[in-house]
């Protein structure tokens, strides 16, 4: 978007027309103990050549790596032709569509996404975006509360996130909300449908089902969901939007079908960029409706027959009374939802699938070279989509920081969230990975590894 500075002469035209001597005046009544007087910390302005050549060196500060870490947050091709159509004027500058008739473009957009995530995820209607997929998932679980109307728990994996665990809870804690955390089975890395026995018949309102999860394991969304529906509660499915071009759809988990989907919408068409903005997606059974935060956009005709679009479900505090709110957070991640169905436009169902291929296909190419390096070996025994834990013997951190300095970006390490797996590494290799990236990485760290076997650092002396 073109910047244009008003001049000089401009201001005072403005000023002048309105009757007003200097900008000053027009807040005079600010008191004088309240103003922050003059900036002295912000540096002086600088010219179009001196700001490129600024923005240019902090970019590089970020360097240029081989990025094999996922961890909720992917490395996708993005066709160029995504981000020129999302920057148009129309799209990027668009407020919110509150004046259908001024907003058919916008409106008519939110329409096709929302098919789409319909579509996608295999449930019955979507709304317009959440801010984030964490936040989505605390939605889905308020939702499900709403829902259930009796019992105020919920059962969440320690598969989920725990990103995502830890946003839930600091949303869902003050409204007397538990979350119930379920154990992952140590050998497969997932929800083992028998572990859940320990649970049954409690006073849950749903269970939280990651597909695939954490860790990358594919879990057994058919089982789990039937037993949430057998013991009274809902099945909120927490997804990734890739796999499911090619993994069965939430809405069709078990005999009856998730009854609410959610996940983060970044891997379509949102680059990496410093932490966001990313947005989240939520799509319910048409029951639960009326319970889906955010809006909801509807195609009709008007009297001469001609298609419209408006919104149709609002259930957001600026639309109602705040006490009939199914939420309180207002974001809804217009521009970057632009992308996403761009995205998914262009590529289409088979492209979709083509990626989820490449994804699978690097994944277990990256997992096969990598444990094939003495003191690498895969953590769980189950299938995997897009990322799997690796264990090493020697610290995960250690290796990491040295394969940073060849320009690699290993992965995540679990330490701190799964202390329990030891030295467990968290890799990812999207369709952006090429064999000569997996091979390179791998020759770094079979280097730092066997190095560090062979040069452990030294005991600290204790003189007796």
């Amino acid at each position: 978007m073109p910047f244009i500075p008003h001049t000089d002469a401009d201001i005072k035209a403005m000023l002048a027309s309105i009757g007003a001597k200097s900008i000053d005046e027009l807040f005079d009544e600010i008191p004088e103990a309240l103003r922050a007087g003059k900036l002295t910390r912000v540096p002086e302005g600088l010219s179009e050549m001196e700001v490129a050549r600024l923005m240019q060196a902090r970019a590089n500060q970020d360097g240029q790596y081989l990025n094999f870490i996922g961890a909720g947050a992917y490395e996708h091709h993005i066709p160029a032709a995504v981000w020129e159509i999302v920057t148009r004027g129309e799209f990027y500058s668009a407020y919110t569509p509150y004046q259908a008739e001024a907003s058919q473009g916008t409106l008519q957009l939110l329409y096709e996404y929302q098919t789409m995530m319909a579509s996608l995820t295999g449930m019955d209607v979507s709304n317009a975006s959440l801010y984030d997929g964490a936040s989505g998932l605390a939605e889905a679980v308020l939702m499900a509360v709403r829902a259930h109307k009796k019992a105020r728990k919920i059962l969440i994996p320690r598969t989920v996130h725990p990103i995502y665990r830890r946003v839930v809870y600091a949303i869902v804690r003050d409204q007397a909300i538990e979350l119930v955390e379920v154990p992952f089975d140590t050998k497969g890395g997932h929800t083992a449908p028998e572990s859940l026995k320990a649970y049954a018949g409690g006073d849950f309102a749903a269970l939280v089902i990651p597909q695939p999860n954490f860790f990358g394991v594919l879990e057994d969304v058919d089982a789990l969901t039937d037993w949430a529906h057998s013991n009274g509660m809902f099945a909120i499915g927490l997804v990734n939007p890739t796999s499911l071009a090619i993994l069965k759809p939430p809405g069709e988990w078990g005999a009856k079908g998730a009854d609410i989907a959610v996940g983060e919408g970044q891997p379509l068409g949102a680059p990496l960029s410093s932490g966001g903005p990313y947005f989240g997606f939520l799509a319910c059974k048409e029951p639960l409706v009326r319970q889906m935060p955010g809006r909801i956009i509807g195609r009709t005709v008007d009297k001469d027959g001609k298609q419209g679009f408006t919104l149709t479900l609002q259930a957001r505090e600026q639309h109602i009374r705040r006490s009939k709110a199914t939420s309180n957070i207002c974001t809804n991640q217009g521009l970057i939802v632009t992308a996403a169905t761009i995205y998914m436009s262009l590529l289409g169902p088979e492209g979709l699938e083509r990626v989820a291929a490449a994804c699978h296909a690097n994944t277990l190419a990256t997992v096969a070279k990598l444990t094939g390096i003495k003191g690498v070996s895969s953590v769980f025994d189950r299938p995997v989509f897009h990322e799997a834990v690796l264990r090493l013997d020697i610290p995960v951190g250690d290796a990491l920081h040295a394969l940073e300095a060849q320009g690699i970006l290993g992965g995540y390490d679990l330490s701190e969230h799964y202390p329990e797996l030891g030295q467990a590494l968290l890799v990812c290799a999207t369709e952006t990975r090429t064999a000569e990236d997996i091979e390179q990485y791998a020759f770094h760290l079979e280097r730092v590894v066997s190095k560090r076997r062979l040069d452990p650092p030294c005991a600290t002396k204790v003189n007796a």
